[in-house]
């Protein structure tokens, strides 16, 4: 099938892959505009760029979707279908109609479920036990057409957004995989979302990284496990701004919540709001490196009982 490609990020990389292994003519990709990223402001390729230049496939990065340019370029590919992971950019009816087969999307959670830009961390975030991915037809709506296909999975209780991202990927492209038998046998059936059952995950912000002790414990490792790799959960000890990665929740105590339990080769023990503690074993200081927590206290020492 003739496919043009729309994605940015190491998640769409899988799915990119999957079409070309499967001998697919992907006439063209369509990806963001190369960003600075670093101290130096380098300008650096997203990684389906990346990809797509080692395997020889014409890259394309428009910076507007709706002044015309991006809807002569796909008008001149001339693609059946067009396929979208994790592209960014929302599209408009033209370019969504413009192929016979229209716009499909792999979409990383159960719809009608997180609907929106950061679906894997608002699952972690919101204490989710099952996840999965969505093959639907795209439409005008954030993320509100028609179901093609879903694939679930559990997430695992110490899985952090970084590795869950990874493993979605692979799933998304195996669920990606069976949707383009589908299309090609003509056996798709397409099935309406449930709108009343939706939720949505809203892009991630520098608000959402503070650790408030006086939540429970299991609450604040999702909050950790849901913002790598950021913005980070964060949070002070002894008045020196820490990034939160690793955390396990701890046992039971009677302390204040904030307050410094034990600190050691374990990492640092701090109660929390439901009687429970958090033992962070690795963190980030201010303008440092990321470290396990044993590594911190050997140069940075912190008193209990705080």
């Amino acid at each position: 099938m003739r496919i043009l490609f729309m994605g940015t990020p190491s998640f769409a990389v899988a799915s990119l892959r999957r079409l070309v292994e499967d001998g697919h003519e992907v006439c063209g990709v369509f990806t963001q505009p190369d960003r600075p990223k670093n101290r130096g402001h380098k300008m650096m390729p997203p990684p389906v760029k990346e990809y797509a230049l080692s395997v020889g496939l014409p890259v394309y990065q428009p910076e507007k979707m709706r002044d015309g340019t991006a809807l002569s370029l796909v008008q001149q590919l001339q693609p059946e279908l067009i396929v979208v992971a994790a592209y960014g950019r929302i599209l408009p009816r033209e370019i969504l109609e413009a192929p016979a087969l229209g716009a499909i999307n792999v979409h990383s959670s159960i719809l009608p479920k997180y609907r929106g830009a950061a679906p894997i961390n608002w699952a972690i975030l919101n204490g989710e036990a099952v996840t999965g991915v969505t093959i639907m037809y795209m439409a005008e709506g954030m993320d509100t057409g028609d179901i093609i296909l879903c694939r679930e999975t559990e997430i695992g209780p110490e899985e952090d957004a970084q590795e869950l991202t990874v493993r979605l990927a692979e799933l998304g492209a195996d669920a990606l995989r069976e949707a383009m038998v589908q299309l090609s046998a003509g056996t798709v059936v397409r099935i309406p979302q449930n709108g009343e059952n939706a939720t949505y995950a809203p892009m991630l912000t520098r608000e959402l990284s503070d650790i408030d002790w006086t939540r429970g414990a299991r609450q604040i490792h999702d909050q950790v496990r849901g913002l790598i790799p950021w913005p980070c959960a964060k949070t002070d000890l002894l008045g020196k701004t820490v990034k939160v990665f690793r955390t396990t929740v701890g046992g039971p105590t009677s302390a204040e919540p904030g307050a410094v339990l034990s600190l050691g080769k374990q990492g640092i023990e701090i109660a929390c709001g439901d009687g429970w503690s958090i033992v962070i074993t690795e963190l980030q200081p201010d303008g440092g490196k990321r470290m396990s927590a044993a590594a911190y206290l050997a140069g940075h020492p912190v008193k209990t009982g705080l």
